[in-house]
C-alpha cells in the first residue's frame, strides 16, 4: 500500500529539509510531492535535485491550493499533507499502513502529536480525538492535519480536496467537510508527527483571526448557546481517552543541527497543556 505526502512550500528551506528527511527514512512505499510556489530563499537550489523528492515549483494560490495541485498529481492508496515545519516519527507510516490494512472500512485515521519549538526542543503533546460535528464547527479542531491519513477514495468518491478560497483555516472547513461526507474515522493511538510551533505558523499568525471569525459565525444560535456544553463534552471525551494523561517517553526527529541524523528526546515530564486557539 503506497503513501502519498504533500508539503506545500515556499521560502522555508531549513524546516523543509528536515522535513524532507522525516519522509525519505520511513522504509515504506511512498512518494513525497513538494509543491513550491517559487521560494526566494535558496530552497530551489536543492530541492530540484534532492531525489527524495518529486518537486514541482509553480505559482499557486496559497497552501491549500498548493495541496490540491500534490493530491491531483499523487498515485498513493494513502494521502497526507506535511508542511514544511512538520516531521514523521520513526515507523509512523508503516503504523499507518498497517492500520489501514487491518481496517478496510475506516476512510481516515488520526495519530498523536508531538509539539516542539523553533529550536525542535519538546513542548507539549497532543494526542488526537476523532472529531464531532458541533465541537468541529465551533472552530475547534480535536486533530492536526500532519497526523491525518485518509484514503484516496475520499477524492475520488466525495470530492475531498481542500478549499483554494481559505487562507488560513482550510483544515477547519475540510473537517467539517469531511464529517459531513460520513466518512469513517479512527484514532490511532500513537505518536505519528512532529508539529512544528516556529511563531510563524500561517494558522496562528494575528491576520488568520478574520477569516477564522468570519467562518466561525455560521454556527445556529442554538449551537452558540449551547458552547459551554460542547467543550465540556469534548473535554469529557479527552478526559476517558487518556488525552491528559502520558507517562515519559522519547522520540526522534531532525534538527537544525543534525540535518541526517535524528536526534533523540528524553520528555520525563510530559505535558499536554492547551496551546492553540482551535483546539
Amino acid at each position: 500500500m503506497k503513501v502519498s505526502v504533500i508539503t506545500p512550500s515556499f521560502s522555508q528551506s531549513d524546516w523543509l529539509r528536515l522535513c524532507v528527511a522525516s519522509v525519505a527514512d520511513q522504509g515504506v512505499d511512498h512518494e513525497h510531492i513538494v509543491q513550491d510556489a517559487g521560494s526566494k530563499d535558496g530552497t530551489l537550489d536543492w530541492l530540484r535535485e534532492d531525489s527524495r523528492v518529486r518537486a514541482y515549483v509553480e505559482a499557486d494560490q496559497g497552501m491549500y491550493d498548493a495541496v490540491n495541485r500534490g493530491l491531483r498529481r499523487s498515485e498513493g492508496e494513502i494521502l497526507a499533507y506535511l508542511n514544511c515545519d512538520e516531521q514523521y516519527l520513526p515507523g509512523a507510516l508503516q503504523g499507518v499502513i498497517d492500520a489501514f490494512d487491518a481496517n478496510p472500512s475506516v476512510d481516515v485515521f488520526f495519530g498523536d502529536v508531538v509539539v516542539v519549538d523553533s529550536d525542535c526542543d519538546y513542548m507539549l503533546h497532543r494526542k488526537s480525538l476523532t472529531p464531532l460535528k458541533w465541537h468541529t464547527r465551533l472552530g475547534n479542531l480535536s486533530t492536526l492535519t500532519c497526523a491525518t491519513f485518509f484514503r484516496r477514495r475520499l477524492l475520488e468518491q466525495a470530492d475531498l480536496s481542500f478549499s483554494s478560497e481559505m487562507r488560513f483555516v482550510g483544515d477547519l472547513e475540510w473537517m467539517i467537510r469531511l464529517i459531513d461526507s460520513g466518512a469513517r474515522m479512527a484514532s490511532l493511538g500513537r505518536f505519528t508527527s512532529v508539529f512544528g510551533y516556529t511563531g510563524e505558523n500561517l494558522g496562528y499568525r494575528g491576520e488568520s483571526n478574520g477569516e477564522f471569525e468570519k467562518f466561525c459565525a455560521r454556527p445556529p444560535a442554538w449551537a452558540s448557546l449551547l458552547r459551554p456544553v460542547i467543550v465540556a463534552h469534548h473535554r469529557l471525551r479527552r478526559l476517558f481517552h487518556g488525552a491528559y494523561f502520558q507517562k515519559p517517553f522519547s522520540f526522534e526527529l531532525y534538527t537544525h543541527e543534525s540535518r541526517n541524523k535524528r536526534v533523540r528526546r528524553v520528555v520525563g515530564r510530559p505535558r499536554s497543556t492547551r496551546w492553540v486557539p482551535h483546539s
